[in-house]
């Protein structure tokens, strides 16, 4: 009679079902309702006030003096004109303007975090982040008042220290900085840039 060796049960960890991976954080995408809906006014005023005068002018009415004029003008001015130029100089900004709006996300103020879950998506606006890493400023002994702007690649602390040495508190505050960057959980953390002087001397 053979014997086998006895299997050993399963350790907990394999067991458990292995983590998902992380998703790509994307940035949010602005609706843009309010360039939409200008614009949408814009050409339905358009077409209507054109689509009003060719029926008139079917119905054996006189066409709108701003279309003869118009139709005058584009007949007899020459492509060198300077108002001909300054139109199509405005019509192709504004056609830049337009699809530099439809191609770019938007929502600039809004930094995309972490997604540890791939169903769920989430966001922090620059000014919260700004306003937690000015308190973690706050907290480095001898710093006396903070300022920080937050980028999408560089978060910027300016410190104005009354005490301590200058390198210590710089060093001090560095650190905390970037552990307050660590804590956002930020898809793209930004670079910290630490700035520390001494208070102005009143005169």
């Amino acid at each position: 009679m053979t014997t086998t060796p006895e299997q050993s049960p399963p350790s907990a960890r394999e067991d458990e079902p292995a983590p998902a991976p992380e998703a790509r954080a994307r940035r949010f995408w602005s609706v843009r309702r309010i360039p939409a809906a200008l614009l949408a006014a814009v050409v339905l005023g358009g077409a209507g006030l054109l689509l009003y005068d060719v029926a008139a002018v079917r119905a054996d009415q006189s066409a709108m003096a701003w279309r003869k004029e118009a139709a005058d003008g584009l007949a007899t001015r020459p492509l060198d004109s300077t108002w001909v130029l300054a139109g199509a100089c405005v019509a192709a900004v504004l056609g830049l303007w337009l699809l530099l709006l439809a191609l770019t996300p938007g929502l600039r103020s809004v930094l995309p975090m972490r997604r540890d879950h791939p169903d769920v998506r989430a966001g922090l606006d620059r000014k919260a982040a700004a306003l937690i890493l000015r308190d973690r400023a706050m907290e480095v002994s001898g710093v006396r008042s903070a300022k920080v702007r937050v980028r999408r690649s560089k978060a910027t602390v300016r410190a104005v220290s009354h005490f301590r040495d200058l390198d210590e508190v710089r060093a001090d505050l560095e650190r905390a900085v970037t552990t307050g960057v660590d804590e956002l959980a930020l898809a793209h953390p930004p670079v910290p840039k630490v700035r520390v002087a001494r208070p102005p001397e009143k005169g």
